[in-house]
């Protein structure tokens, strides 16, 4: 059987050193998401090239009795340096591993090569990138069709639910509740966010001190519904009663 090469453009959404010094490079591009290997990466001309968050273009080469391509030539077409700003760049972290989880390699979306290659420049470039990164990570999940059911109550059904689902990231009702009621505006983000444009979401920010419960709602919907992404960890709250939710009554 023949071997195969195959170009790529994309963006470096995750980067693993192997002790040999080998680069595992994963990229989204508007083809899917492709992983591949740089021989000697970290010693090699390839390693700045292929650094998180670079778009590049690739040359892959590929036989048939290997399940990763070896990369053979990186070029860089694109780079945003302010993502390295401590204030940036775990938003950027972020964005990068939720991309990651949502896409499956292979899976053609266009759309969400661009949403996402968005969500970076916004968070790079903004002067409130925590925004950024709120509305484009609901965005994503929207994109990829896995979105929270604010029009009923998760446990009973009753229509127009109000308060935070402690367990599921979804939306209860009073009778169902134990926490209290999220804020007008936070309210109004959750049940809007997806179908909203992104501009219309950029120029309504909800106050920071809300967001908190914001991230943890998103966290805990994306855990349940696809798999936990580390990066919360740098972003969500542990205790319930960090969050403006539970302290506004």
């Amino acid at each position: 059987m023949k071997s195969r090469s195959v170009n790529r453009s994309g963006i470096v959404i995750r980067r693993r050193v192997l002790p040999s010094g080998d680069i595992i490079v994963t990229l989204l591009t508007p083809q899917g998401k492709v992983k591949a290997i740089a021989r000697g990466g970290v010693r090699g001309p390839l390693a700045s090239r292929l650094n998180l968050f670079h778009h590049v273009g690739v040359q892959t080469y590929q036989t048939p009795n290997n399940d990763l391509g070896t990369v053979k030539q990186a070029v860089l077409e694109g780079a945003l340096p302010t993502l390295a700003e401590p204030e940036r760049h775990a938003f950027a972290h972020l964005m990068a591993e939720f991309a990651d989880a949502l896409f499956q390699e292979g899976e053609f979306s266009e759309q969400a090569f661009e949403l996402f290659a968005a969500a970076l420049r916004g968070v790079a470039r903004q002067p409130d990138p925590e925004w950024v990164a709120l509305v484009m990570s609901y965005k994503l999940l929207g994109l990829a069709g896995i979105v929270p059911q604010t029009a009923r109550c998760a446990r009973c059904g009753a229509a127009d639910p109000e308060h935070p689902d402690p367990l599921g990231g979804q939306m209860l009702c009073a009778a169902c509740a134990s926490l209290s009621a999220y804020p007008p505006q936070s309210l109004d983000f959750l049940r809007g966010v997806v179908r909203r444009t992104v501009r219309a979401n950029m120029d309504a920010p909800v106050p920071p001190a809300e967001r908190p419960a914001l991230w943890r709602a998103l966290e805990r919907f994306v855990t349940v519904q696809v798999g936990g992404v580390h990066s919360w960890r740098q972003l969500v709250p542990s205790t319930p009663e960090m969050t403006a939710v539970e302290t506004v009554s």
